[in-house]
């Protein structure tokens, strides 16, 4: 079976780079792909791509060596199964805010007897092997996002889940959660408190932690801190940030 490039590094202590595809375009996900991402999610919540448009990037993503992943719209069997038998390499699940969600969100993604996934790894077995059946449940990652006040009261049972693999924070719907306006790259010191206490929480149920930001800089930042897991804003934001740059330049 192919490898989990994203697990090797966890495994080995290094952070991740991922970059983020709200385009709903095969051709703009392969371009992508082919800048060194070392895993790419695409975005089926809040992108504008569809099931059809999502497995086309998936065969483009494949050119390379770039680990794909996929945010679903919601902690929905059906859909996080689907995009599994797709080819996607993991799931980031959004508003994990309980055990239970968790739970029902790592059996999703696992065969039995270890989860509930119906079998069906059409696409699956054709980018991972034929083994795929076998070791998909060592190899696909599930990543719950923690992106509210009651998942952050809920970070130990949340993190102890069995078969949790990693958590992402969405720090927008995050802030919000906790009274403020929505934002990006964190800097209030009530909202950091609350990031480093789900870095250590995380750290201390062996859970990788992960975080979208909106520069290098804080994204460096949080890898400093330990977070192993970075993304920097989208292929959308870098469209339109340096069409910007070069029609200033030209004015």
């Amino acid at each position: 079976m192919r490898r989990n490039r994203v697990r090797d590094l966890w495994r080995s202590g290094d952070a991740v780079v991922n970059g983020w595809l709200g385009i709903d375009s095969a051709y703009s996900a392969e371009l992508m792909a082919h800048q060194g991402f070392d895993s790419l999610t695409i975005d089926m919540q809040h992108g504008l791509i569809g099931y059809q448009t999502a497995v086309t990037m998936l065969q483009a993503i494949s050119t390379t060596d770039t680990v794909p992943l996929a945010r679903v719209p919601w902690n929905e069997p059906g859909v996080i199964m689907k995009m599994l038998d797709a080819g996607a390499y993991g799931i980031i699940c959004p508003m994990i805010n309980s055990r239970a969600e968790a739970e029902a969100f790592v059996g999703a993604c696992r065969y039995p007897p270890a989860g509930y996934r119906s079998y069906g790894p059409k696409r699956a077995s054709l980018y991972a092997g034929a083994d795929y059946p076998q070791r998909a449940n060592d190899t696909v990652l599930t990543i719950g996002m923690i992106e509210t006040a009651a998942a952050v009261e809920n970070l130990d049972p949340i993190l102890s889940t069995p078969g949790l693999d990693g958590i992402y924070i969405g720090p927008a719907d995050l802030s919000q959660s906790f009274g403020g306006q929505e934002r990006t790259d964190l800097t209030d010191p009530e909202l950091v408190a609350i990031l480093d206490r789900i870095l250590a929480s995380a750290k201390h149920h062996g859970v990788a932690a992960g975080i979208h930001t909106g520069s290098p800089a804080y994204a460096l930042q949080m890898i400093d801190k330990g977070f192993q897991f970075v993304t920097i804003q989208s292929d959308a934001d870098f469209l339109v940030s340096e069409t910007r740059r070069v029609l200033e330049t030209m004015k």
